[in-house]
């Protein structure tokens, strides 16, 4: 809570789909690349909302995994700033600089942009592999945004830095049968159980399990290591920041679509690939599937 600042915060959690998942599962190094992923995502959107020239967000990330096998799910969880921070000539944020909601459609889009690129990079994935799950209807990508914190309501943040850093699994819904050998474990509504043989309960549980040396959480922007120490070195990092609205409305952020798509897949979607001019939107067209 010492790192986190009196500005207004989002909390943010982003899903991918059960093929990619794998990868995850089996090397842990990854989950730093997915974190990584997430963060780029949100400086894009924010950075474009606020419309400065070097605006700085911030955001702190933990990748939470659950489950095993087949029910493997990994998120990265993002406690994020809904401000900017403005700079003087000093590096020193004097004021922030609130923004808009964003689409969360479009956000995902870009982080699926963003983990399909990491993954092709790493050798991982296929560029055929890739297009076969981008013509999938429902992509499997998920970005999921909260309501916004105020900067003064100190328990909501608290509650939510302690979800995102939570266990893998409860030890108080999880009984080990000493004279069968199993470990049974009950769902959180209490409804279900699943039985483990105890050696195979082990083995789903180490793929939680952090390496040595592994970091849980990590700071991004203005909460980054870097950033936190060239403030503390010239004494403004206990300054209380003037938080300065979003200017426009939510529509007419709508508008910067354009930009965003060629600031990721660095083509702009209004420039004609015959002529070189600049196209404009005069009409949408909605497909409809019927089922006979």
């Amino acid at each position: 809570m010492d790192v986190l600042k009196k500005v207004p915060h989002r909390h943010f959690v982003f899903s991918i789909p059960k093929i990619p998942r794998r990868y995850f599962l089996y090397d842990r190094k990854f989950l730093a690349d997915l974190s990584r992923c997430a963060w780029e995502s949100l400086k894009v959107f924010l950075q474009d909302a606020v419309h400065e020239n070097v605006p700085i967000p911030g955001a702190v990330i933990a990748v939470q995994s659950f489950g095993d096998g087949d029910r493997f799910q990994i998120c990265p969880h993002t406690i994020r700033t809904a401000t900017s921070w403005r700079l003087t000539a000093v590096s020193t944020a004097t004021r922030v600089c609130s923004a808009p909601p964003l689409e969360l459609k479009k956000l995902e889009t870009i982080f699926r942009h963003k983990v399909f690129g990491m993954l092709l990079n790493k050798g991982k994935i296929t560029k055929e592999l890739i297009a076969m799950l981008s013509t999938w209807r429902h992509s499997g990508f998920n970005v999921f945004c909260g309501n916004r914190i105020s900067p003064t309501d100190d328990t909501a943040m608290e509650n939510l830095a302690r979800y995102i850093i939570r266990a893998s699994f409860s030890q108080e819904r999880m009984q080990y049968l000493d004279e069968k050998g199993t470990v049974v474990y009950t769902s959180k509504d209490g409804e279900t159980t699943r039985n483990f043989p105890a050696l195979e309960w082990l083995a789903a549980m180490c793929s939680h399990i952090p390496n040595r040396g592994e970091q849980m959480v990590r700071y991004y922007g203005y909460y980054s290591n870097v950033s936190r120490g060239k403030r503390q070195k010239e004494g403004s990092d206990d300054a209380i920041p003037c938080i300065i609205e979003a200017q426009g409305n939510e529509k007419a952020f709508r508008k910067s679509w354009a930009r965003l798509i060629q600031k990721i897949y660095e083509v702009d979607p209004l420039v004609c690939p015959k002529c070189q001019g600049t196209m404009r939107i005069i009409s949408l067209c909605e497909a409809i599937d019927y089922v006979k």
